[in-house]
């Protein structure tokens, strides 16, 4: 059984159950950060370094919970598992499944119908996978790496500026935030202007 004490010096969800790190030592966040980056680093080699076809990247449900796996499963337990508790952001718990598959399905409407462009079918797949929430933590890296994915399979490079994100001094965290909040309310514009962004 796993320890819950805390993360020394954390600033969110500071919870360390389910940590598969050595829990006899202690950790501060920006420890567990590093051990995150480097197990990302591999998801992004893997789907960023090439264009992705649809057998690597299917945008199924199942994928989704792979790729979120692929890329915290070797620091978390519950990586790539679906949260069964509630969050002070996202859907309800109960609701995470449902909306994830609606996001599936939405996906491949809008892909297939070429309901948007490019850019904004990306913008619009980071925000509500945000929306939803579906895991513990990493929702936003994974939600970033999901866009970063599509605009890559779908021949534009990925964004630049989404990186180190958790940084406070990123100068586009604000503006990342505020597009979000802006993407709740109907209004993509931001998302998909930060999503164009190639820096």
């Amino acid at each position: 059984m796993k320890d819950t004490t805390k993360i020394k010096g954390a600033t969110y969800n500071d919870d360390i159950s389910g940590l598969l790190l050595d829990t006899s030592k202690q950790y501060t966040i920006q420890d567990i950060y590093i051990y995150e980056a480097t197990n990302i680093t591999k998801a992004t080699l893997k789907y960023l370094s090439a264009k992705p076809d649809n057998k690597i990247a299917p945008f199924s449900f199942e994928w989704f919970l792979l790729l979120h796996k692929e890329m915290f499963g070797a620091v978390w337990d519950w990586a790539g598992k679906l949260r069964q508790v509630e969050l002070s952001i996202g859907v309800k718990a109960y609701l995470v499944s449902t909306e994830l598959k609606k996001l599936v399905d939405d996906l491949e409407y809008w892909h297939n119908n070429k309901s948007f462009e490019v850019i904004e079918i990306a913008a619009r797949i980071h925000h509500r996978a945000v929306q939803i929430h579906p895991f513990k933590n990493g929702n936003g890296r994974w939600s970033r790496m999901l866009a970063n994915i599509y605009l890559k399979q779908n021949g534009l490079s990925p964004t630049k500026w989404n990186e180190n994100l958790l940084a406070k001094e990123n100068l586009h965290r604000d503006d990342y935030i505020e597009s979000l909040k802006e993407a709740d309310n109907g209004d993509y514009s931001k998302l998909i202007e930060l999503q164009s962004n190639r820096i």
